[in-house]
């Protein structure tokens, strides 16, 4: 047989006609050059999803302030560490059953359903009257909050072999660059009838919700993102079992070629049994999720702690910053971050693998931790030029450590896995992160009442703790334990 009748033969049984996935397929095919529509596509969908997460955490010691719960100031903490983590445990509760289902009915569905759910619920956290009525709203937005495990498969599927590292870089990174610009956001448009009273009126909406502004804008820009998301295309594979459109020649060139197929379809048929096994028992997978879990638990309390230490009084070893202050740090780190994970991370990655990116980026975290507490003894233009350089330290090297696991989890498993896949790596993250908001609130309220300790005084401890997880997340990036898959 020809080499002609083989490719001729392949594209008819690879390609199915009226399947989104294989549409996909010859589209990322026929299409030549770097893929601007698709990495614009993940990005503002990843940026949604990724905006309402940490966006509270600049005014959120206020906003426990207002509701009047806690009994003293070094209470705060503990108290906003609820409300942090609700959203966490929603989303632990929903992601396997989000992956299951984008899996059978397609990925668009769901990404429609998690930017619709974001419009309303976060709108809704805004306009929350008292601390329960916080937690349950953030939880309700964690619930539906089903978008980065299915956006993580959508990118792996509609970007080129050639270029899945810049997916997984454009996923981690609008993720990184959200988790930034929404506290950038939180701080800046936070109590506006406090800080632009010639713009809103005491009298207003905004002067009665005090946090409801940030809140309305992510919903905005989620709406807008749900309008643009029904133009993109699915690339789930949906082939029907009994097909009666096979012309002549195909079924001609089918006879013929069986003989000679045997061997290679029963290899293929093999690997994929093995694939097709349970994900809890392919340990590449599991593996990467548990490492990716630790450095998501440190993100997350990084997040919280960074912004509570910020608020909080010098007598307590804090910087005495306000929202605004608080804001513009983490906007400068976000302009970092997306800088470095455009232009260095893809390059980074090709030339030292995920594994190793992930292991250095690690290991750099923990020196720049231990200046925190240092950092606080300063003042003026110090202070700002050293804690801006810090911020966008940790912030490029947390990034840019979970990229290189996500890449790890993709090629693990096949495509048909690959929802719940990440549907289980969501729910692991989100356990973790669940104990993150909780544990780091305790923690920095616990510290507080500590300043005076003859070891780790007050900050010193939050910010040894937070070395410890970084630590215990590079020592699993090391074998026997990590082990990478062979896709």
């Amino acid at each position: 047989m020809t080499d002609e009748y083989k490719e001729a033969l392949l594209e008819k049984q690879n390609y199915h006609e009226g399947c989104p996935g294989c549409k996909v397929e010859q589209m990322k095919q026929q299409r030549r050059g770097y893929p601007y529509l698709e990495l614009s596509f993940v990005w503002i969908i990843v940026l949604s999803t990724s905006l309402p997460i940490s966006s509270l955490y600049p005014f959120l010691y206020y906003m426990i302030e207002d509701f009047g719960v806690a009994k003293t100031e070094k209470d705060i903490g503990f108290y906003a560490g609820f409300v942090g983590c609700s959203f966490m445990l929603g989303r632990a509760l929903t992601s396997v059953f989000w992956g299951i289902v984008a899996d059978r009915y397609g990925r668009k569905p769901i990404i429609l359903l998690g930017t619709i759910s974001i419009a309303i619920f976060n709108a809704l956290f805004g306009l929350s009257l008292n601390f329960w009525m916080a937690i349950g709203t953030r939880f309700l937005l964690g619930s539906f909050n089903c978008l980065l495990g299915t956006m993580k498969a959508y990118a792996s599927e509609i970007f080129r072999d050639e270029y899945q590292a810049t997916a997984m870089s454009a996923v981690s990174t609008a993720w990184g660059i959200g988790l930034i610009i929404g506290p950038a956001l939180g701080g800046f448009l936070a109590q506006p009838a406090d800080k632009y009273p010639n713009v809103f009126s005491q009298e207003s909406i905004f002067g009665r919700f005090r946090y409801a502004l940030p809140c309305f804008t992510i919903s905005a820009f989620a709406l807008v993102v749900t309008v643009l998301c029904c133009f993109i295309p699915e690339t789930l594979h949906n082939h029907k079992q009994d097909r009666t459109s096979h012309d002549d020649s195909y079924e001609i060139l089918e006879a013929a070629s069986r003989d000679s197929a045997a061997s290679a379809g029963k290899a293929e048929k093999d690997e994929r049994k093995g694939s097709q096994g349970s994900l809890l028992k392919n340990w590449p997978l599991m593996s990467s999720i548990i490492v990716y879990c630790v450095l998501c638990l440190h993100d997350t309390a990084y997040s919280e702690i960074f912004a509570l230490w910020a608020n909080s009084p010098r007598k307590y070893g804090g910087l005495s910053y306000s929202t605004n202050d608080v804001g513009t740090v983490l906007a400068i780190s976000g302009l970092g971050l997306f800088s470095f994970q455009v232009f260095v991370y893809p390059l980074a990655e090709r030339l030292l693998g995920p594994v190793l990116v992930t292991r250095f980026a690690g290991a750099l975290m923990i020196p720049i931790q231990m200046s925190y507490p240092f950092i606080a003894s300063l003042s003026g233009l110090s202070l700002s030029l050293m804690l801006n350089c810090a911020s966008i330290l940790i912030n490029v090297l947390s990034v840019s450590a979970i990229t290189g696991l996500l890449i790890l989890q993709n090629k693990a498993v096949d495509q048909s896995q690959r929802g719940a896949a990440n549907g289980i790596a969501m729910t692991a993250m989100s356990l973790f992160k669940t104990v993150g908001p909780a544990g780091a609130g305790i923690l920095f309220s616990w510290s507080e009442r500590r300043v005076d300790a003859a070891f780790l005084p007050g900050s010193h401890m939050v910010f040894f703790v937070l070395n410890v997880i970084v630590v215990v997340g590079v020592a699993l990036t090391f074998k026997p334990f990590l082990t990478t898959g062979r896709r």
